[in-house]
């Protein structure tokens, strides 16, 4: 989701009355109406075989679709979602002539653990790793990357410390690589009000709360961000059957702890923390897409010195927090965009 320094930064110029486009150069914005964007439950109710390769420490389970011999699109979920926020943009990535590649993150669907005594651990770097595995084990050299939630965070990640992995990136709301340090500061009340959640995940009610709720708790997380999504039940359901991973709880749990210092990381992984600690700018091509969900945030301008290379922002109105599945068009065709950058 978005950054706790891009809502203060947004908050901030909101409550001093000053635009954030008024203080700096304004994004490129491609607006379209909610009615050109929106698919409602969208045009196809299955995923297809699910495939799975051993890739580092997981048995990781994935769609593809498209030629084997297309250029390779690598598309990540977020929380609480899976694969299937990419059910309609994968076709319509394919039959532009990509091979497209969706993974279940770990602690999502058939994704498993090869070791019963592996930390399950949900930090930043560590899901990063889990994506740069599969790569290596598919033998896939670049991709471009796009994602939202936790996978834009992870395809930033992979942009910023790996981008010869990158062809191009697409990122729903921008910059999202975790700051530890910034993430101690409190925020103005109206914008903790919104990370409710992660405060009940950060207690042991929360833990079991969600252990025994997850179901109905991220069908309410689904209405919340996307609240001009009219879902049907059949679509959730799909999504839903992910979250019965023996480790999703265990996963969600360490990763929204671990974003507020509440729970340790692995010293495995410290040496890339320290270098996402620093803020590091991405070079490669990028589009990035706000949504509703991005209010006082949503020209990106918080964001824009993160981006140093070739690079594009719009806007899709209308479109809650699930930006793929709610405007699968407009996000296939952002891909598609950033790959001729």
């Amino acid at each position: 989701m978005i950054s706790r320094r891009q809502f203060t930064q947004a908050f901030a110029a909101v409550a001093a009355g000053t635009s954030l486009a008024a203080c700096s150069p304004a994004a490129t914005v491609t607006p379209a109406a909610m009615a050109d964007l929106r698919a409602g439950s969208g045009k196809h109710t299955s995923l297809g075989p699910i495939k799975q390769v051993n890739a580092g420490l997981l048995a990781m389970a994935y769609v593809e679709y498209g030629p084997a011999d297309g250029p390779v699109v690598l598309l990540i979920h977020g929380w609480p979602y899976d694969p299937c926020s990419y059910i309609d943009v994968g076709p319509l990535l394919a039959d532009a002539g990509y091979r497209v590649i969706v993974p279940y993150l770990r602690g999502y669907g058939p994704t498993t653990f090869l070791s019963k005594d592996t930390v399950r651990n949900g930090q930043q770097s560590a899901v990063a790793l889990d994506v740069i595995a599969l790569m290596d084990a598919l033998r896939i050299d670049r991709a471009v990357l796009g994602g939202y939630d936790w996978g834009a965070r992870t395809v930033d990640i992979i942009a910023a410390l790996w981008p010869q992995r990158c062809a191009a990136l697409v990122s729903v709301s921008g910059y999202l690589i975790t700051s530890l340090q910034a993430n101690r500061q409190p925020l103005p009340p109206v914008a903790e009000y919104g990370w409710w959640y992660q405060y009940y995940f950060a207690t042991e009610r929360g833990a079991i709360g969600y252990q025994n709720n997850r179901h109905d708790f991220n069908k309410l997380i689904w209405t919340i961000v996307s609240p001009k999504w009219t879902f049907d039940d059949a679509t959730y359901e799909r999504t839903a059957r992910s979250f019965t991973n023996p480790d999703h709880v265990a996963i969600v749990i360490h990763n929204y702890r671990w974003r507020l210092s509440l729970a340790p990381g692995q010293p495995q992984y410290d040496a890339y923390e320290r270098e996402l600690a620093t803020a590091p700018t991405i070079s490669v091509p990028t589009i990035t897409i706000a949504s509703d969900f991005d209010g006082a945030a949503a020209d990106g301008m918080v964001y824009r010195d993160k981006f140093t290379g070739k690079y594009e922002h719009r806007i899709f109105h209308g479109i809650g927090h699930d930006v793929p599945q709610e405007a699968p068009e407009a996000f296939a065709q952002a891909v598609k965009d950033a790959a001729h950058l």
